[in-house]
């Protein structure tokens, strides 16, 4: 049993030390004291998700909560808290939903919070937050793990891919130590952290680089989801691992008609499409998502499927083989209406030629793949490629301005930030107030309060949770941000709710791609 107050100190001895292998090797030392269901609560504590990853429930603590929180005076003679109470009472605090919530949680909150002292308190305030601000991010745990374990990166970081969730992972760790981590397999029902594609900004010297053969496969503006088919029945999951199965019924039915009987892992894409079958706006598709739909209902805003991978196939674990192999398999048990479209290309013009025939049928651009290339859950590397048109990035809302005029008591000027996989922080680029709706500011207000986090004057300190569409013009060197970059004309062309903060564009992608407006190597910003 290992109080609550050990971990805070572990958090400020992370906080002063600054070279990651000294990080590593703390965090280390710590988990092979604790007891196994100890060191998996802990793991997710000590990166700010204290849920389990595969859960849908959000711990949903609003600023005045947090606010009041802190106000709370410390019990002069109170029992010390362990990590297990503390962990399992975060979870108990996600349960709570409905009419009386808010207070509910306070109480459990209030009764912790009250058992802790300064220490304990600063580094439980940034859970709940979910900035803990001590340098270690998945990966800095994750490489902790394979010390652990004494396993290669690449094997622990595979496994946790595939159980989804750091907690369940340092628990496998604890137990059974580098053997176990080795046979982590892929599981029907159990979803997998998605594979992820990077930009291609330049076809000409990607051809030179590889000349191919690709495949080429049109980029639809829909919603990613892992589709699982087995013994009991077909399972629906979005890109965050939460399940969807009830709000899209009629997909599950397009799955029961046009994919043979077999048990099965698939990769796809749905989007919302009106009556003669062209894509309409990826805001559309997210109303189908906010609440249980029957098929009648599910008329009223037609869906449908595309599918591009698959992972599983009737016992057989599919990731380590070629995609061209994939494809196949996939081809195999699916009928052609769900199959994404796509063509075999050899050069640069073909793949410009299909570019222009998924915009022309409504879609945003074209995904390149490699044909040799082995399915890396989790993964951004280069295998998979995306084409768009625009120039736009991914980015995370981390603070709003209140509006004024039309706009006043809206929070209608978002500034935007790039995810920095070193640091596990956000940097901002850049500020703008362009591109939503009415509709949208009213939603978007509601949802970013329900992150506030703190507040300076008219600007809204949030969670980084919410990810947006951003096209721009230029980037140009700034010394306003810390990052050393701004965006120039900036404007929101959609809202992602489906991508997770650390799945947003990188503040290292976004340096690649000031440097390459002006065909420079990349120095030091």
């Amino acid at each position: 049993m290992t109080f609550f107050r050990e971990f805070a100190e572990l958090c400020e001895r992370l906080k002063e030390t600054t070279g990651r292998k000294d990080k590593v090797s703390l965090i280390v030392r710590f988990l092979r004291n604790l007891e196994p269901s100890e060191a998996k609560y802990a793991s997710r504590l000590l990166i700010g998700k204290p849920l389990p990853e595969t859960i849908s429930d959000e711990l949903d603590v609003g600023y005045s909560t947090l606010a009041e929180l802190h106000e709370l005076q410390s019990t002069l003679v109170a029992e010390p808290l362990t990590i297990g109470e503390v962990a399992e009472k975060l979870l108990e605090v996600a349960k709570i939903k409905g009419y009386g919530s808010r207070e509910k949680k306070k109480n459990i909150l209030s009764g912790l919070v009250a058992r802790m002292d300064e220490i304990e308190r600063e580094w439980f305030m940034k859970i709940l937050i979910g900035e803990m601000q001590h340098g270690v991010n998945e990966g800095v745990l994750v490489e902790a793990l394979g010390e652990m374990a004494n396993t290669p990166l690449e094997s622990v970081y595979r496994a946790y891919m595939l159980l989804g969730d750091i907690g369940e992972l340092t628990e496998l760790v604890r137990i059974f130590g580098g053997q176990t981590i080795e046979s982590v397999r892929l599981e029907v029902y159990r979803p997998v952290r998605p594979m992820l594609a990077e930009q291609c900004q330049d076809l000409s010297e990607l051809f030179k680089e590889y000349p191919g053969p690709y495949a080429v496969e049109y980029k639809v503006d829909g919603a990613r989801v892992q589709i699982h088919v087995g013994n009991n029945g077909v399972r629906i999951f979005s890109r965050r691992l939460n399940e969807v199965t009830e709000s899209i019924p009629d997909i599950v039915e397009q799955v029961g008609r046009c994919i043979k009987k077999c048990i099965a892992v698939l990769d796809g894409e749905i989007i919302a499409v009106d009556s003669s079958g062209r894509p309409l706006p990826f805001q559309i598709l997210l109303r189908r998502f906010r609440r249980t739909r029957s098929l009648e209902e599910a008329k009223h805003i037609p869906l449908r499927l595309y599918l591009f991978d698959i992972l599983y196939l009737d016992g057989e674990e599919l990731i380590d083989l070629p995609y061209s192999e994939r494809w196949d398999k996939l081809k195999s048990i699916a009928s052609p209406d769900i199959l994404i479209p796509r063509k075999i290309v050899y050069s640069e013009n073909e793949v410009r030629e299909f570019l222009d025939s998924a915009i022309k049928a409504g879609h945003e651009g074209v995904m390149l793949k490699k044909l040799d290339g082995r399915y890396k859950p989790g993964r951004r590397e280069k295998l998979w490629l995306k084409i768009k048109p625009s120039e736009n990035l991914d980015l995370v809302i981390v603070k709003a301005d209140y509006g004024y005029g039309r706009r006043t008591g809206w929070l209608s000027n978002y500034h935007l930030a790039a995810y920095d996989p070193e640091t596990g922080g956000f940097e901002i680029i850049g500020k703008t107030f362009k591109g939503l709706t009415d509709e949208e500011f009213e939603w978007i207000t509601k949802k970013l309060l329900e992150l506030k986090i703190g507040q300076e004057g008219y600007t809204v300190k949030v969670k980084p949770e919410i990810v947006v569409e951003v096209a721009y013009n230029e980037i140009q060197k700034s010394r306003k941000y810390r990052s050393g970059l701004a965006l120039r004309f900036a404007r929101i062309t959609k809202i992602k709710l489906d991508k997770k903060p650390q799945e947003a564009d990188t503040i290292q992608e976004v340096k690649r791609r000031y440097f390459r407006q002006f065909n420079k190597n990349p120095p030091h910003i």
